[in-house]
């Protein structure tokens, strides 16, 4: 059999911020109604309380004061070149998927200039000229987009091994009046990545991926605060989130099986399903309506893996850093195993949507 080129994950790394939020610490915001502009009615201890039992986040983190998100970013690669046992000086490419660049802990701003990725390789102290950087801007599905481009750059023969980050400091651009801003959180994941030849299908085997611009490109968007006494021009991170919902629940797993298919795999193959962590119940709803496609009632035990509860939705970073979680033997219960078959899909802002089927 003719060997191939395959992209092959060889190093994972996390940064995990320190900071522990609990639901309480939102206790005395005054949170105001999306439409109204007015406080709601209802007391902290009921908002708080629906909240969890919609999303099971009791915890999130938040990056410090000191920290950036490059910082993070930064930490996580290093963290992953030490599991790959590689020095970065031998990366040919860095990709760094987040959605609003380093961001003032005070003002705001967002600054992606220079790229987070040539950032990082200067913290690094990557001297390498032919180690080339990007962003990739992508919604939560950034570090997949950027995988599904670092296996374009492998298999086509322009690089050999190279990183991709999924980081994001949510905490700093949301809405202090909004209730969305209990669901976001900060952290970023690495993957290290390379070219693997072998004459059996193995790392990436196939992926998907749709983009519905058109008539949901809205559903996340940057606005003002809810609270019309705001001062200042800061633009917060907004969410449709009931449409956002029925959206994840309607296409994510059309593009699930969609990448199966293209694998020549059944949903009986898949040992594990790494989901975007976004709200704990819409997650269980598009596993169970990917089930639905094969028409199959009964999900295994154990499939999908959660790590919402503890550490919110970090955007970009929920895949990675729940993979890192699982293989460095840090979630009960839960382990990746040689010649397992695993779904790595998100779903965000545009609307886009991706899945990748992988062979460990």
């Amino acid at each position: 059999m003719t060997k191939r080129v395959y992209t092959k994950i060889v190093g994972t790394g996390s940064y995990i911020p320190t900071r522990v939020i609990g639901n309480d610490f939102f206790m005395d915001y005054t949170f105001f109604d999306a439409h109204t502009k007015k406080p709601l009615e209802k007391s902290n201890d009921e908002i708080i309380l629906k909240f969890q039992e919609i999303t099971n986040i009791s915890e999130r983190r938040y990056i410090t004061d000191d920290m950036n998100n490059s910082d993070m970013a930064t930490l996580a690669v290093r963290d992953a070149c030490q599991s790959a046992g590689i020095d970065p000086e031998t990366l040919d490419f860095i990709i760094v998927a987040h959605n609003f660049g380093d961001v003032d802990p005070v003002s705001t701003r967002v600054d992606i200039l220079p790229s987070l990725a040539n950032r990082v390789k200067a913290k690094l102290g990557i001297s390498n000229p032919a180690c080339f950087c990007h962003d990739l801007i992508s919604g939560c599905p950034g570090w997949t987009q950027g995988m599904i481009t670092a296996d374009a750059y492998i298999r086509s023969g322009i690089s050999k091994r190279g990183v991709v980050v999924g980081t994001d400091v949510l905490s700093r651009i949301s809405d202090l009046h909004d209730r969305d801003t209990m669901i976001y959180a900060d952290g970023a994941g690495a993957t290290i990545v390379e070219a693997i030849e072998s004459d059996e299908p193995t790392g990436i085997l196939s992926h998907s991926s749709r983009s519905d611009s058109v008539n949901f490109w809205n559903l996340l968007t940057n606005g003002k605060s809810f609270n019309p006494d705001f001062e200042g021009n800061d633009q917060f991170i907004k969410m449709a989130g009931h449409k956002l919902y029925v959206y994840a629940l309607t296409y994510v797993p059309g593009v699930v099986k969609d990448s199966l298919d293209k694998a020549g795999l059944h949903l009986s193959d898949i040992n594990k399903v790494l989901l975007h962590q976004a709200n704990e119940k819409m997650d269980e709803a598009i596993l169970k309506n990917v089930f639905k496609l094969y028409n199959e009632k009964q999900i295994p035990e154990g499939i999908m893996p959660m790590s919402i509860a503890k550490l919110g939705n970090s955007s970009t970073a929920t895949v990675p850093t729940l993979l890192d979680t699982i293989l460095k033997g840090r979630m009960e219960g839960q382990s990746i195993n040689s010649g397992d078959f695993i779904i790595l899909a998100s779903v965000g802002a545009g609307m886009n949507i991706n899945s990748i089927v992988y062979k460990w």
